[in-house]
Parts: C-alpha cells; structure tokens; sequence
C-alpha cells in the first residue's frame, strides 16, 4: 500500500487526483445506496427552488444540513465495510462499533429530515404565494 507518510509514494500535491478520488466516492455512495440517492435527489429539488426565489438563508441552511448527511451516511458505510473486512463473523465488539457509526448517521439524517420538512413547507408557500 503506498503511502506519502510512510515515504513509499509520490510526493506533491495533485489536486485534480484528489477532486477526483472525492468524486468516485460520491459516485459510489449514490449509486450503490439508495438512502443516499433519494435524499439527495430531495435536497436538490429544494435548493433548485430556493435559488431559484434567491431564498440564500434557505438554500444555505439545506446545503449544510445535507452535507451533514451525505458526510455522515458515507462515513458510516465505510466503517461498516472495514468492520465487515475486518471481521466476517459475528463479533460483539465489531457490533458495537457498527451501531455507534448508525447512531452518528441517523442523528444527522434525523436532523436534515427536520430541516428538509420545515424548508419544504417554507418553499410550499412561497411557491403558491406566487401562482
């Protein structure tokens, strides 16, 4: 495994790679997991609409909560997938650390649902005010 902090590995610094790496990794999280995929889809509809109406606050306040969410939902599946790696058999232990990681991301989804539906009712009345 190459790494530049064991010295055995390109030194310098690629930013292109490293946009790269982060894009695989979303692209990953999306299409293989749908819990990802739909909430995205959702926070996007709102941001549309938000910017759309050049709503900043609203449309700040769901970017943060949503990124919030896809941090902790990819974190969390990474770590169940090194738990997984790491132990494939029942391991109390490992069933520990994987619930902590699902606890940690379903606070961060309990609260991007809480800004999702308060936004959603804001973005209900805007657009009707509208038409």
């Amino acid at each position: 495994m190459r790494n530049k902090f064991l010295g055995n590995s390109d030194q310098g610094y690629d930013p292109v790679r490293k946009i790269r790496v982060a894009l695989r990794g979303l692209y990953y999280a999306v299409v293989f997991d749908f819990a990802v995929t739909y909430k995205l889809v959702l926070s996007l509809l709102l941001l549309i609409v938000f910017f759309y109406y050049r709503q900043w606050l609203d449309f700040g306040l769901i970017l943060v909560a949503t990124g919030v969410m896809l941090v902790s939902e990819i974190f969390n599946t990474a770590i169940e997938a090194i738990c997984d790696f790491v132990e494939s058999k029942y391991n109390p232990k490992i069933g520990i650390i994987k619930d902590m990681s699902a606890a940690a991301a379903g606070i961060s989804i309990f609260v991007w649902f809480l800004v999702v539906l308060i936004e959603s009712f804001r973005a209900y009345s805007m657009l009707t005010a509208h038409n």
